[in-house]
Formats: C-alpha cells, structure tokens, sequence
C-alpha cells in the first residue's frame, strides 16, 4: 500500500547560509556540458499586490484575487469573457501570476490562459491503487525550530502530514517516498540531487502504473523574509508552485532536458493558484518559472511545491499542508 524509504536522520543544515533550495543540479549529469547550472533565488518574489488596479480615468478594477475568484467559481471551462479577456493579456497574466527568473524566458503560446485553464486535469479517485507519489529531492530541508535528526520536523515530516490528509481526508491512496537524493557519504551535497531522485521516481513508476500525479516537496531558501499567513485562524507557512520550462533565456528550448508535458505542469499550476487566491487568499506566491526541467517531465501532473522558507516554523509548515490537500483534490476532481 505505501512505499516508505529510510531516511538517515541527518539535519544539521546551516540554515543561515542557505540562499536557495530549488537548484538545478539536475542538468549538469543529463546535460553532458560538464556545467554546472547552480542554484537560482527561487524565493524572493512576493505574490501579487492585493490592491486594485487603477485605469486611467481613476476607476478600479478587481484584484488578482477577485478575478481568480470569479474564475473558479465560473468553471475550468466557463470562466466569464470579461475575465477571460483579462487573463488572456499575456503580460496581465505573466505580471500578475507569475514570476520569471532571468535564465528562462516564455511567450504567449505557452502561456495561454485560455488553453490552461481548459486543461482538464481530473482523475477518476480509485482508492485500490496508489494515484499520488510526494517524494523530496531535498529530503535534509528543515525549518526555523527543528529538532535536529527529528524528521518529522523536516520537509520530510512535512511530506508525510500531505500524505495523511490526502489519504485519510479525501481517499487516495498515496506513495510518500522518503528517499535520501541529497547526502553523498553523509555530507550535504545537491549537485546530482535531481539526477538521483529521478532514478528512483521512474523506479516507483514503473514499479506503480497507475501513479497519475508526482509532487516534488521542497521549503524555499531565502534571505531575510519570512512568508507566513493566516488560514482559518491558524499561522500557515505560504506555499510556491514552481515549474521548470526546459529553455533558455533567448526562448530556445534545453534539447538535453526535454519535457512533453510542460503545458499540463503550467495548467496544474495555475488552476490551482487560482483556486488558491480565491479560497486561501495571501497563501500562495507568485508561480515561479525557471529554465531547467527539474523531473517534471515523468507524468503530466507533476508538481514542484515550496512550502514556506528555513524562516518559518514547523507549526507554520504544518498548519500549511491542509490548504494544500483541499486545493489538490478539488482540481484532481474538477470541482
């Protein structure tokens, strides 16, 4: 029913040091290039701004969030024109939805609103088989008042509190691979991190057919901030969906790091954001869009999540996994 990996109970990360956690080490091994890519700030772009836009003539228009509002209510496939016509502004959207790291670079054909958000993105719940695997190429990220060598307290601990939800909550049964891909002989080393991890993700697929979405768990690196909000009266660490475009910066695609399912990822992340602004307002940042492929090209719904920061505490992060469930299954059942 579960596949569960040991996990050595090394924590001892130099927190403050820490710039990034979302690397790209993935590439130099696939690459062949012998390069390095290195770590990129994934972490410092806020979400949009919470106030209403202003035309020219002094009149406000809706909020980020209260278009995303409208649009979840309206339907994955109904979404009012007038909206529509505001997500369909290829700057509007990449604006106010997104951030764009300076090694990548997107157009309007891949980022089409109208065509993401018709994606359909349901799977038919079958509790008889595993539909989810949560796995960490960073298994050793902790937070602000982790224990050390406690897991529970790690992204890995964090990992297990999704699974439960997801399993006991809503019905899927659920893979939480808790594999080490990021200590070599017991020291902290993500050069080949992604490299590993995917060895052992094409391993539980081939192993688990019937696995429909891959969630990758991570908690962001950043310097001096803290994200945190509210959700239902509690203090939540907020959470970033991130995806890998496989393409530079003169938007020409990384051959070596090929992707069939860069559109289902974008999709994926953006129903869910919006579903997110709507319901959970303040608990998700800017979707984040970086060059590199980070294994996000073995199933169409796969998902790279940073939840909150080295800055949060496990409390935050906990308090954050719910949200992220209910979000999850409501696009994964259409609702």
């Amino acid at each position: 029913m579960e596949q569960l990996v040991p996990i050595y109970t090394y924590m001892a990360e130099r927190q403050a040091e820490e710039v990034t956690e979302t690397g790209a080490g993935e590439d130099a091994m696939e690459s062949g290039s012998g390069e390095e890519t290195g770590e990129g700030e994934a972490g410092k772009e806020e979400t949009a701004s919470g106030k209403a836009l202003e035309t020219e003539d002094g009149h406000q228009t809706e909020t980020p969030s209260e278009q995303a509002a409208e649009a979840s209510a309206s339907g994955r496939s109904g979404i009012s024109p007038a909206l529509l016509g505001q997500l369909s502004d290829f700057d509007y959207l990449l604006n106010e939805y997104f951030t764009l790291d300076a090694g990548t670079t997107i157009d309007g054909e891949l980022l089409n609103a109208e065509e993401l958000l018709s994606e359909d993105l349901s799977i038919e719940k079958n509790p008889g088989v595993p539909q989810i695997l949560i796995y960490h190429t960073h298994s050793q990220e902790t937070f602000a008042d982790s224990r050390e060598g406690v897991i529970e307290d790690s992204i890995v601990g964090m990992g297990e509190t999704l699974a439960e939800l997801l399993r006991e909550k809503y019905g899927y049964q659920v893979i939480h691979d808790t594999g080490v891909y990021d200590l070599v002989d017991g020291v902290l080393d993500r050069s080949a991190a992604y490299d590993y991890a995917r060895a052992a993700v094409q391993q539980i697929l081939k192993e688990n057919p019937s696995i429909e979405v891959i969630l990758d768990l991570h908690r962001d690196g950043v310097e001096g901030e803290k994200f945190v909000t509210e959700i239902n009266g509690k203090p939540a660490s907020m959470i970033m969906f991130f995806n890998g475009l496989s393409r530079d910066n003169q938007n020409q695609p990384l051959t070596w790091l090929e992707n069939p399912y860069i559109q289902e990822n974008l999709a994926f992340s953006l129903q869910l954001e919006l579903k997110a602004r709507e319901q959970y307002p303040g608990f998700t940042r800017n979707i984040y869009l970086k060059a590199q492929r980070y294994n996000l090209h073995l199933r169409p719904r796969s998902l790279l999540v940073e939840a909150g920061t080295q800055l949060n505490t496990v409390e935050e992060e906990r308090n954050a996994m719910e949200p992220l469930a209910d979000l999850l299954d409501q696009v994964l059942t259409g609702e």
